[in-house]
């Protein structure tokens, strides 16, 4: 994107570096609704230039979590930008809405901006700005904890990604010892964890107090700008996954475990095939993955291909795990260069393969939707964003025979992939329903807190997995999920987004090219539009109901018998 409000090589290393363009938007009179507009382009440019700016001291924190040069880079623009910039936001939020100029806008065009930045508004305390910038720095020592953890395997020290590809190992006995190697590890640091989201909970209930609400979860709901469903709504997909996702997974667990003739499955017993056959390498190093993905892009659209060749010429990619890299994977969208980054902890193993096939759809609407007038319509809700990635996996499962040696391990990687998609749904409604009770109840102890997870997730989880002996691993499960830890109600978006992907797949089964070109022109709005809108466009219902999820598990479940 090329600026025209601020200088193309302006930097930032001190406050002054952005303060004057933010003085001139709150001293500059307008005296029309095109200087109005004009107004708001700059804002615009300006938000994108220090968005991109503190991505990339993310991005960077993120790859390399031992260099202190890095996360001191990061925390400065935490501690000493953010926090001056958020005093300025809510200003500029305020001279955009009280413009006698703002009606005179295009209002179905702007109706998505302006609830948004109304709800700011509503939400803004300057009490808040410090804890909000302590907040973000203590976040992140999530990642410096988890990113730090490794195990020693058969003389090899190794990171808990890479650790874990021994899941699928065919000897029951080697699964079961990585098994105790990773969470005894995790158990090192399960008190430092827990110290962190005590604190992490007291901050975030002195926010949600300070902006006048009783609890943090209510607060939060309306700071992620749910506008198009409700906190009852969550409780419904949690008790509709329940109900018509749980038993589906129970009977696949049984069926495994009748296959590999135990008497009772245990939790290193999930990942490994059913049939004892050796796990396949999808791919050695992380620009083999890299090549096959590109091809596998340019069989559903050769634009796609290009999209991520354009991100390795320019080195917008960093896939490989190792020691001192953050856990996860991301798809970070840059607003000025108009091309996103992907990072992941590639290791060789099918998840990878979904992974970066699910940042990639993320890549795909980042640039489908670059060339939007405002950096408010690029800055995506979760429910949409998470329908690109999430239907990106599934329609390049479709195209991806030549990932894999022969059609056995084709297929195989299908079915590993389907019942992923079930037994995920039921992981996403634990993490949400768990994150009410701890925001609802934010007083909790540990043990408190520990015995709220083992109850929810053993609502979710059902009772073929035997943990006997491992009841101290089970408790703390929880503590592998980021987004508890850093982006506290950010996860039930995949499960609304999981429901959409599949039926954007389904549509995909029947007319690929109808459903490629929804699902294009849905990613083309970027957050233009209602959320209902958007699915809508892409050709399905942004829905939840019992009903509908019964149908939609129905249509994998028939799927995956077709395998």
């Amino acid at each position: 994107m090329t600026r025209t409000y601020i200088p193309e090589k302006q930097q930032i290393t001190t406050w002054n570096d952005v303060e004057p363009f933010l003085e001139n938007l709150k001293t500059r009179e307008i005296h029309s609704s095109e200087e109005l507009l004009k107004w708001w382009h700059d804002r615009s440019e300006t938000e994108s230039f220090l968005e991109e700016n503190l991505a990339w001291r993310y991005i960077k924190m993120s790859c390399d979590t031992e260099n202190k040069e890095l996360s001191e880079s990061f925390n400065f623009f935490i501690a000493e930008i953010e926090p001056k910039v958020a005093e300025y936001n809510d200003v500029l939020d305020k001279k955009l809405i009280e413009s006698p100029f703002l009606d005179s806008l295009d209002k179905k065009k702007y109706f998505v901006p302006i609830r948004s930045r109304k709800r700011q508004i509503e939400l803004f305390r300057k009490e808040n700005i410090p804890i909000f910038a302590e907040l973000q720095q203590k976040e992140q020592e999530y990642g410096s904890i988890a990113g730090a953890m490794t195990v020693v395997f058969r003389s090899e020290e190794m990171t808990l990604p890479k650790a874990g590809n021994f899941f699928k190992d065919t000897n029951r006995e080697t699964r079961k010892e990585i098994f105790e190697l990773i969470n005894n590890r995790r158990l090192q640091d399960s008190e430092k964890l827990n110290n962190l989201m005590t604190t992490l909970i007291a901050m975030r209930q002195k926010i949600a107090a300070n902006a006048g609400f009783s609890n943090y979860r209510d607060y939060k709901h309306q700071a992620l700008n749910r506008f198009d469903y409700t906190v009852e709504d969550c409780f419904r997909f949690h008790e509709s996954v329940k109900e018509c996702v749980v038993p589906i997974n129970a009977e696949i667990l049984e069926k495994r475990c009748h296959t590999l003739a135990y008497s009772s499955l245990k939790p290193y017993d999930t990942e490994v095939d059913e049939h004892l056959l050796p796990p396949f390498k999808a791919f050695e190093t992380g620009e083999e993955l890299l090549t096959k993905t590109i091809a596998v892009f340019d069989k559903i659209n050769p634009l796609y291909g290009d999209f991520l060749r354009t991100m390795r010429n320019g080195g917008f990619l960093d896939l490989d795990s190792r020691k001192g890299k953050a856990p996860g994977g991301y798809n970070y969208p840059l607003y000025e260069s108009n091309i996103p980054f992907i990072f992941t902890n590639a290791t060789g193993n099918l998840r990878d393969v979904e992974t970066i096939m699910h940042e990639g759809g993320h890549a795909v609407h980042s640039f489908l939707s670059s060339n939007l007038e405002l950096v408010d319509f690029k800055n995506l809700p979760s429910e949409v964003a998470e329908l690109a990635s999430m239907s990106m996996e599934l329609i390049s499962m479709e195209n991806m025979r030549d990932f894999f040696d022969s059609e056995n391990e084709y297929r195989r990687a299908k079915k590993h992939q389907l019942e992923g998609v079930l037994n995920t749904l039921p992981w996403i409604a634990a993490v949400d329903k768990f994150q009410h009770l701890l925001y609802l109840n934010p007083n909790h102890s540990t043990e408190e807190r520990e015995q709220m997870w083992a109850k929810t997730w053993s609502e979710f989880n059902g009772s073929v997995i035997d943990w006997t002996g491992y009841e101290n691993f089970y408790k703390n499960t929880w503590q592998k999920q980021l987004h508890i830890f850093e982006i506290p109600f950010y996860y039930i978006e995949y499960g609304f987004a999981q429901l959409g992907a599949i039926a954007v797949w389904r549509n995909y089964k029947i007319n690929p090219e109808k459903a490629l070109s929804n699902y294009e022109n849905a990613l083309k709005l970027g957050y233009s539009a209602p959320i209902p809108e958007i699915y809508k466009t892409a050709g399905i219902e942004f829905n939840f109901s019992k009903n509908y999820i019964a149908d939609l598990m129905d249509f994998v479940k028939q799927e995956l018998l077709k395998i």
